[in-house]
């Protein structure tokens, strides 16, 4: 069983490994509530998860040690389980999905662990482990349902009520729910008043759904950008104390959560991984009742492939209308596209792409498509957009 005890006692072994993350004001990300930005992302690892991991490692005895460990992993929990087994001189075998970002698996191998790439899912990769597990006799180190792991996890609240004493609530991501039950237990036994939420993805809602159910679902697909917390099925010791601890849990969309990474980008300078930013995603779209309070969100994680940050920025700009698509069908004549072009620059918006489409099969012989992306300022400017070009008359605008 989990107690403060052992939560303070992983403060203490950490305190060799782990950073302090700065907790920082962000006026710019909220309107009628107080958001402070506990930044896990700028962790040793990049990741939260460094803290479970190691207290878990040095917790283990000398002959588990020689035994080696494994681990399963989308991968932050990997990143933190390799550091840890290389400082102690354990040997680490880290089982990842396939689909895992390309940055996080070169991380792991290059902080001293043996990585197996599995077809599949997260929990694809945990069954493999297991395999692995029972065939070698190795320690498994899992990333959330073990008591120590949610200790160290749990270090994150001490952490937030030192640098934030009034806090009124934490926001915190649910994967399998370790990050939730160690910052939940730990907090609400210093702060019994306060609130602690839990934020999913959509597309990964095992948590959500299990409360609905009033037992633990197992998911039949995930499918998220945040594949930190992509997890179909969360653990029965954390089912149960995100049950007993956590006030209340809510999801957000994909579109959301690029919002939200685009959002501490530009107001913030901070990069986060979709599962990072789902905390923050809830305070930006109004999920929970945080008018007036003292609010923290954990941005977990901060390990993004680069190539999905490109692709989550082009979300993100079209969620919040920083971007548009236009698709106008015209006369195939001279001088159309000076004209939309001249319409367009009127406007004070510049165009990023420009394709002309005369080969549909669907379209008149005499009619043509044209396809502009916009770089605009907000919705009101993709209104005035098209207000003009119909004016002027250019109709179907999609």
């Amino acid at each position: 069983m989990i107690t403060l005890e052992t939560v303070y006692q992983a403060a203490e072994t950490l305190k060799a490994v782990a950073r302090k993350t700065d907790l920082i004001y962000a006026p710019k990300l909220s309107t009628d509530h107080s958001l402070f930005l506990k930044t896990e992302n700028l962790q040793l690892t990049g990741s939260f998860k460094l803290r479970g991991a190691y207290y878990k490692i040095s917790q283990l005895t000398e002959e588990q040690r020689k035994c080696g460990i494994i681990a399963c992993s989308a991968g932050n929990h990997a990143q933190g389980v390799a550091l840890a087994a290389s400082r102690m001189g354990i040997k680490s075998v880290v089982c990842m999905p396939d689909g895992a970002p390309i940055s996080k698996v070169e991380a792991t191998r290059a902080l001293g662990a043996e990585v197996c790439l599995v077809p599949g899912t997260y929990d694809d990769a945990y069954e493999h482990a297991c395999k692995l597990q029972k065939e070698t006799g190795a320690t498994f180190i899992h990333p959330f349902n073990d008591d120590d792991v949610i200790a160290g996890q749990g270090t994150i609240a001490l952490e937030i009520l030192e640098q934030l004493p009034d806090v009124d609530a934490i926001l915190v991501p649910i994967g399998g729910g370790g990050l939730i039950s160690g910052v939940a237990y730990a907090a609400k036994q210093l702060r019994p008043d306060i609130k602690i939420y839990g934020v999913e993805a959509e597309g990964a809602a095992s948590m959500f759904q299990s409360r609905r159910a009033g037992e633990i679902v197992t998911l039949d697909r995930v499918s998220t950008v945040a594949d930190g917390i992509a997890v179909k099925r969360i653990g029965n010791t954390t089912f149960d104390m995100i049950e007993k601890y956590v006030d209340d849990v809510v999801t957000v969309s994909e579109d959301e959560i690029a919002t939200a990474i685009l959002s501490l980008i530009e107001k913030q300078k901070l990069i986060s991984e979709g599962a990072g930013a789902v905390g923050v995603a809830a305070s930006l779209f109004g999920k929970l009742p945080l008018a007036g309070k003292k609010v923290v969100a954990i941005v977990s994680g901060g390990n993004i492939d680069v190539t999905i940050l490109s692709r989550i920025i082009t979300r993100g700009l079209i969620k919040s209308g920083r971007q548009v698509s236009m698709q106008i069908e015209l006369d195939d004549r001279p001088g159309q596209l000076t004209a939309i072009t001249g319409i367009i620059s009127k406007c004070g918006v510049n165009i990023l792409s420009v394709y002309h489409e005369r080969l549909d099969a669907k379209m008149p012989i005499s009619r043509c498509f044209l396809r502009v992306t916009l770089e605009t300022r907000d919705f009101a400017q993709i209104e005035e957009i098209s207000n003009a070009l119909t004016e002027a008359g250019f109709y179907n605008i999609h």
